[in-house]
């Protein structure tokens, strides 16, 4: 059976069962919302996991895979998800789907979290600091390690609290969880941080974790973070569609449920630390 007929098929059986499998989507394609050059999430070339996983929601609805760009920070939902096409208005929108957002983020309407990760304290091998097994171990370090540490400090990230309360912020360098310089991604700016020695370690987003591990393989350490009283490390993401979008959010929660070990499988390849509701980890 060819993949087109098995998709047809498919296709065909859903029918019979639930609502058409294509009957929120307007045309032949399923058009996403997504960042041109922001690794490990998406980029023009489809090396994404956001890529990977638009290419399988795409396959699944037998619609072609159709993007709009544009570097995902401010103005990135108003410029593309709420930006109607340039031929008018009543004539669509750019984009309908964006496949990566914080559940419950208040500008789009989200589906049911289709995966959660945790923060990751990311440690470059043979600097010294090779013995430290557990985000707890930093405690252990005695001032004037302490007073040599190279961490990287974010504006706006639990890690900054988690530092604070842990005593190694005064020793931190500061860096902007957001650069205005759209070429280069947050990952790959931590990369050549981690790379030059101007940073011994990093706490960062689980999937920018899993970039620096599978981009540089063996030379970083990666360990998860858990929360703690007052600091929050694990969060749940979802998809995004317009808020008024309701069909089209039911049909992304089924095909999330239809098709989650499918996702996971390619979260796994990314090497994102997968947690379960209550923030623990799961297994590979």
């Amino acid at each position: 059976m060819t993949n087109s007929f098995k998709h047809r098929a498919l296709g065909l059986l859903a029918a019979l069962a639930i609502a058409p499998a294509s009957q929120a989507w307007e045309g032949k394609t399923f058009k996403v919302c997504a960042d041109p050059n922001n690794l490990p999430y998406s980029n023009q070339k489809g090396e994404g996991f956001e890529n990977k996983i638009a290419e399988l929601l795409a396959d699944e609805l037998d619609l072609e895979l159709e993007y709009t760009w544009f570097p995902q920070r401010m103005g990135f939902i108003r410029n593309t998800l709420k930006a109607e096409v340039e031929e008018g208005k009543g004539k669509g929108y750019k984009c309908d789907v964006i496949i990566g957002l914080p559940t419950g983020a208040e500008q789009a309407a989200t589906t049911q979290p289709y995966y959660r990760s945790t923060y990751a304290l990311v440690i470059a091998k043979k600097r010294g600091w090779d013995d430290i097994e557990s985000p707890e171990d930093l405690d252990k370090l005695s001032d004037k390690q302490k007073a040599k540490l190279k961490m990287a400090m974010f504006d706006g990230s639990p890690a900054t609290t988690w530092l604070l309360n842990h005593k190694l912020l005064d020793g931190s360098i500061p860096f902007q969880s957001m650069d205005a310089d759209a070429t280069i991604s947050t990952a790959e700016r931590v990369e050549q941080a981690l790379k030059s020695g101007k940073l011994d370690m990093a706490i960062v987003w689980g999937p920018i974790a899993g970039y620096l591990e599978t981009h540089n393989k063996g030379a970083f350490e990666v360990i998860p973070m858990h929360s703690e009283q007052g600091v929050k490390f694990e969060f749940p993401m979802s998809m995004g569609v317009r808020i008024p979008d309701k069909e089209r959010k039911e049909e992304l929660n089924k095909l999330i449920e239809d098709n989650q070990r499918k996702i996971n499988k390619i979260l796994g390849k990314y090497k994102v630390p997968l947690v379960d509701a209550d923030g623990k980890l799961i297994d590979d």
